[in-house]
């Protein structure tokens, strides 16, 4: 099933790849892919256990999904994520 999920803290294309990284090493988690416009991260999941994974993993590395609090340790590990994005070129 194909699942997107809005976020928060998402600001660039080094949010994007640690995001995109991140999520792939979910099992049963495919087809990964965010939109920096949108604010959104979309992939393929074969239940609603991995939905509820990703959104965990999401918010451990600073982008919870826009149902949830975003603190302000959220929004600095967002920060560390995308420069750790930026700099794996």
């Amino acid at each position: 099933m194909t699942s997107i999920i809005p976020i928060q803290n998402l600001k660039c294309g080094g949010c994007a790849k640690t995001i995109i990284s991140k999520l792939e090493e979910i099992s049963n988690v495919t087809n990964v892919s965010v939109n920096v416009e949108t604010s959104s991260v979309s992939f393929n999941a074969i239940n609603q256990e991995d939905i509820t994974t990703v959104k965990t993993k999401l918010k451990s590395i600073g982008y919870p999904s826009i149902d949830e609090d975003n603190s302000v340790f959220s929004k600095a590990k967002s920060f560390v994520s995308c420069a750790t994005g930026k700099l794996s070129d």
